[in-house]
Order: structure tokens, then sequence, then C-alpha cells
């Protein structure tokens, strides 16, 4: 199983995309994450820069709207699109906290329906905010809908059920199973992302992240997955704490990502 390192362009959202291709790729990134909020930028052009620099992609929408039927609407409209960028992956946000566990699971199945249609690997990111809000109603999702694939993002139920899941190992155990692709941020008990990784004050939250993420490339390998990316996501302010007054972040996110990916490559390669 191929291991690749994928660099989210989040905090680098006014930097033209063949320099940001230049930049990660010289760092030694095997591909992007982008954020597709619409179908405004030509999918040709983005797919053949990525071409050109010999670096994968993988994609990123958000289903929106007021209620599940916008929301299923919205992820057609979206999913049609990137399939014309032609990306490795495709990482979705996915319907709101606020939902009942139906109405989520009904969007949830739509979007599994039309991504095996399509063709298209389709994993749904544990985050606040959205269906996959919380390790108990994920498992829940999970155990209806049997196709279902997460992204995991650990550090969100971190902050969501105060703790380092600990207590929550029968629906740690299913979420690593159906993971198919990582957000390696490392979160607290207090929020989704510590200041600063390498800083020995978070040495028990890396060590509980990197554990997860070294289950779940076992378990990709174990079900014969061609590869396995993961995507080191720390993100600007407010993501990264700032300093009072000045609003001056805490540590360098370009740093960061950088550690991030030889400790994965180190940590994580089979």
């Amino acid at each position: 199983m191929e291991l690749l390192l994928i660099r989210s362009k989040w905090d680098m959202p006014d930097l033209p995309l063949p320099a940001f291709l230049e930049r990660v790729k010289g760092a030694g990134f095997d591909g992007t994450e982008i954020h597709f909020e619409d179908d405004s930028q030509n999918p040709d052009d983005i797919a053949e820069a990525h071409r050109r620099a010999g670096m994968h992609l993988v994609a990123m929408i958000i289903t929106e709207g007021k209620n599940p039927a916008e929301h299923i609407a919205s992820f057609e409209r979206k999913i049609a699109y990137v399939e014309r960028l032609h990306p490795i992956h495709v990482n979705c946000h996915t319907g709101k906290d606020y939902f009942t566990g139906e109405e989520n699971a009904a969007i949830l199945r739509k979007a599994v329906a039309l991504s095996a249609d399509l063709g298209l690997q389709v994993s749904h990111e544990t985050h606040r905010g959205r269906a996959t809000f919380a390790a108990h109603t994920t498992r829940q999702l999970l155990e209806a809908i049997p196709d279902l694939r997460l992204t995991a993002d650990f550090s969100h139920w971190c902050c969501v059920h105060e703790s380092l899941l600990a207590d929550q190992q029968a629906a740690m155990d299913v979420a690593i199973e159906r993971t198919s692709y990582i957000h390696a941020r490392v979160g607290h008990i207090e929020g989704p992302q510590v200041s600063d990784p390498r800083a020995p004050e978070w040495r028990t939250e890396v060590e509980a992240h990197l554990g997860w993420w070294k289950a779940i490339a076992r378990r990709r390998q174990h079900q014969g997955a061609p590869f396995l990316a993961i995507c080191p996501e720390f993100g600007p302010s407010p993501y990264m704490p700032t300093l009072p007054f000045t609003r001056q972040p805490v540590a360098d996110v370009w740093q960061i990502t950088l550690h991030m990916m030889k400790l994965l490559r180190a940590e994580c390669g089979t």
C-alpha cells in the first residue's frame, strides 16, 4: 500500500495554483486537497495543472442548504463538478448536527449511491456541526449504511466529547474499520487543534492520534487498499491560537505541516 501525503490549500487561499503546486511538491508532498465551493473554476485547467506537476488531487466539498433535500441537491451538483477534476478521492462535509438521525442517514445514503454510480471514492469527514459530529451518532450511521466511508478527523471528536475518546472504544473501532482518508490534525479535550504538535506539553495528544492513524493504516493495508492518503491539516486563525491584541499566530502552519508530513511517513508507512 502506498502512503500519500496531501497538503491542504486552506491556509494559502490567495496563492495561485501553479505556485501552490510548486511549493508543496518541492516540500515533499504527494498531492493537494482543495475545497471547491462552486463550479466557477475550469476543472480541465485544475486537472491539467496537477497532471503537469505530477501531483494527486483530493477534492473537498460541503453539502449545504436549509433542509435535507437541499443538502442532497447540493451534493449532486458538487459531485458532478468534482468528477470532472479526476480526483483520487473526494472528502465531504455532509449534513448537519441538528438534523435528525434519519434525515442525515437519507443524505448519506443518497451520497453513497451517487458516488458508487460515478465510480468515485468519497468519504464523509468526522466534523463538528455535521452528521458525523460525534462518535456515538456516527457509529449508528455506519451501522445503518454498510457502504458509508469516513474521513477520520478525530480532533473534532476529542473536542465534542471532552476526552481522548478512551470511553468511546466501540465507536472508534467501527470508525477505524470504515475510514478511507485521514485528516491528521491533533486535537485536545477543549479544542480541535493543539497550538503546536511539536511542543512537549501535547505529547499525550499526539501519541493518542498517532495510535488511531497507525491503526487505520494497518486496516487499509489489510483491506487491500492500493493507497492511503493522509492530509496533515492544520488551520490558520482562528483554528491556530493567536496572541491577545496583536492576533499573531503562536506557531507557523507551514512548519507544522512539514513536521507532521515527516512524522506520518515515519510512523504510518507500511
